[in-house]
């Protein structure tokens, strides 16, 4: 079992973005957190489930050489949605 708030293994991040594989899909995702923000259920819920249960309180880091840090998961995301980046893990 994983430890809460820890991201998903690679083949965990393969499912839970199975649904997002086409750009289309996955824009219209981030359209919607861009949209209703990171404090909409359905945003919390996929926030959590891309974190084992938790959503990681700041600061967050990357993988992306140069930006190394994220004041918080929203952040994150909000970075990975405007750079079209959707599988960059923490």
């Amino acid at each position: 079992m994983q430890q809460l708030g820890t991201p998903l293994s690679d083949e965990e991040y393969h499912q839970f973005f199975r649904f997002l594989q086409t750009a289309h899909r996955a824009s219209n995702a981030c359209l919607f957190r861009m949209l209703y923000g990171c404090q909409n259920p359905l945003i919390q819920r996929l926030d959590k489930y891309e974190n084992h249960g938790v959503i990681p309180e700041g600061p967050i880091c990357s993988e992306l050489p140069g930006t190394p840090l994220f004041p918080d998961f929203c952040n994150f995301s909000f970075y990975r949605c405007l750079r079209k980046r959707y599988f960059i893990k923490v």
